[in-house]
């Protein structure tokens, strides 16, 4: 049996706790305390890692990470992407600034997209349609960057997987 490691980051609000409960077989482990951040309309933000799991048909497990989503506990971001075979980025189109947010974590990981595959989820952008996916794109060019960008309701285990599905065919096509 293998293990693999997926990473799920954004800012916080984004959804990577949403994301991981939609599809992790039992319920995640969560390191949430509640918010202080007045700047941020939530009772709670994660501080340490969400957790969960999936079993793959072959035996094979996923372990999906979470991060926390604030700049103050990105020391985390790094601890949590060793060894990890995918990056998932999500968005906030609802947000101030997702453009600003994506060039942060994308300048936070850095080094890793070197290496690692990575997409970008964007949510709500049913009621927020600006910037558009295009947009998101033009940025990622001026960092001389190429990864899908897809719409997602990270409440929906088919989004969420179809941004895994992604990943896995990053992965296959690097190894050919």
């Amino acid at each position: 049996m293998r293990e693999y490691k997926l990473v799920f980051t954004g800012t916080t609000g984004a959804g990577k706790t949403t994301a991981i409960a939609a599809i992790s077989e039992a319920a995640p482990i969560r390191t949430d305390v509640a918010n202080t951040d007045t700047t941020i309309d939530k009772a709670s933000t994660t501080v340490g890692l969400d957790f969960g799991q999936i079993s793959l048909a072959n035996g094979d497990r996923l372990r999906l990470f979470g991060t926390p989503g604030q700049v103050r506990f990105d020391f985390m971001w790094k601890i949590l992407v060793r060894d990890a075979f995918g990056i998932i980025i999500l968005i906030d189109n609802s947000r101030p600034d997702p453009l600003a947010d994506l060039n942060l974590y994308i300048n936070g990981f850095e080094q890793e997209l070197l290496t690692t595959p990575c997409v970008i989820g964007v949510g709500r952008t049913e009621a927020h349609s600006h910037p558009s996916l295009d947009d998101f794109s033009i940025a990622l060019e001026k960092q001389n960057l190429i990864l899908p960008i897809i719409p997602v309701d990270v409440r929906n285990a088919d989004d969420v997987n179809m941004l895994i599905g992604i990943l896995m065919a990053q992965t296959e096509a690097e190894m050919i």
